[in-house]
């Protein structure tokens, strides 16, 4: 009977402190929703909205068209700008053996950047053999394997799971198609390098196989990915931060904050490959779209692009990570993936 009384007592003081839990969790939600803060709520629907497995929690504190009116007004205006090549000149790279990895804080993130002179050292590793895996690797075998400097993740793939062995859209590598499926995935763009080794950001959306693979002979892509465009209030997906230095105009602050990972190129065609953290990693909630091209355009940016987010966004650099998944149980690695843009060795 004593032992029943026990077992009866811890049942009934784990049921109050989850109860105490779960109110406390969802006074918070109220508060942030209905609080004195406007700013605090659209970042707390927009963020959540953009997880994998949250977006539901929205749906408990306030009505569909609220939400949508909040996502409309925390949005991104349509970027129709192409790259113009002309504006990098690799030519005028001084240092091309020079690399360098730098930190960055801002209000609700902490940043690496990579930035490497020399943009024909960025390629694309994947783990495509003649076909693809159902489980992918992480970041640091995707550099190591490549025998490679550094590396950070990109592009869209099936990330259910963790699983990460299968891309989404289109992967190029060397010159060579490993994976084109562009139909059934709203605003697709191409990110990803040329023979002349010039980042390339070029919309697909409606483009069937065929059209993109004349894209990629006539354009001369060399190593590219895919990521998408694509804003409702069940996703925020961007890519076009800057095309030929002009800056993508945002509402509000463009996005929700999660981890991010952007790709971006100066005029003398060095590369800026930058991470973000976010989701409480280090007390961070991450970095808005606005955050993306603020400090893209900061350093230098004449194009710039976002190619993935959230749990994926890692770093690797010179045998160890700077920047790791923010997922507990990967919070010193990376999620396995299919690709990655790695940076070569000297």
């Amino acid at each position: 009977m004593k032992i029943l009384k026990l077992i009866g007592k811890i049942f009934s003081f784990v049921g109050v402190f989850l109860l105490l839990l779960l109110v406390t969790v969802y006074s918070m939600g109220l508060i942030f929703c209905y609080g004195p803060s406007e700013h605090a709520r659209n970042l707390f629907v927009t963020t959540l909205l953009e997880t994998g497995q949250m977006k539901f929690v929205v749906g408990l504190f306030m009505s569909d068209d609220k939400v949508q009116e909040i996502v409309n007004s925390n949005s991104m205006a349509a970027f129709d700008e192409e790259v113009d090549n002309s504006l990098i000149n690799t030519d005028e790279i001084k240092d091309k053996d020079g690399i360098e990895l730098i930190q960055i804080t801002g209000g609700t993130y902490m940043a690496k950047m990579i930035i490497v002179n020399d943009p024909s050292r960025v390629k694309l590793a994947t783990i495509y053999d003649g076909s693809w895996k159902e489980y992918g690797v992480t970041l640091d075998k995707l550099v190591n394997d490549n025998d490679a400097f550094a590396g950070v993740n990109g592009g869209l793939y099936v990330s259910n799971g963790n699983k990460g062995g299968r891309p989404m859209g289109l992967v190029v590598r060397d010159g060579k198609i490993e994976h084109n499926s562009p139909s059934g995935i709203a605003g697709l763009h191409l990110v990803g390098f040329d023979e002349n080794n010039l980042l390339r950001i070029i919309d697909l959306s409606g483009k069937n196989k065929s059209q993109v693979e004349d894209i990629i002979k006539c354009e001369k892509i060399r190593d590219a990915v895919a990521f998408q465009e694509e804003s409702s209030d069940a996703n925020n997906h961007f890519v076009k931060l800057i095309i030929n230095g002009e800056e993508r105009e945002v509402n509000g602050s463009g996005s929700g904050a999660n981890p991010r990972t952007a790709i971006g190129q100066r005029a003398d065609g060095s590369v800026l490959l930058l991470v973000t953290d976010g989701r409480g990693a280090s007390g961070h909630l991450g970095a808005t779209a606005g955050d993306l091209i603020e400090v893209m355009s900061e350093y230098g940016a004449v194009n710039a692009a976002n190619i993935d987010g959230g749990s994926s966004s890692s770093m690797y650099y010179d045998g160890k990570y700077e920047m790791t998944s923010v997922t507990l149980y990967y919070s010193n690695s990376s999620w396995r993936l299919p690709t990655g843009f790695i940076v070569e060795k000297r």
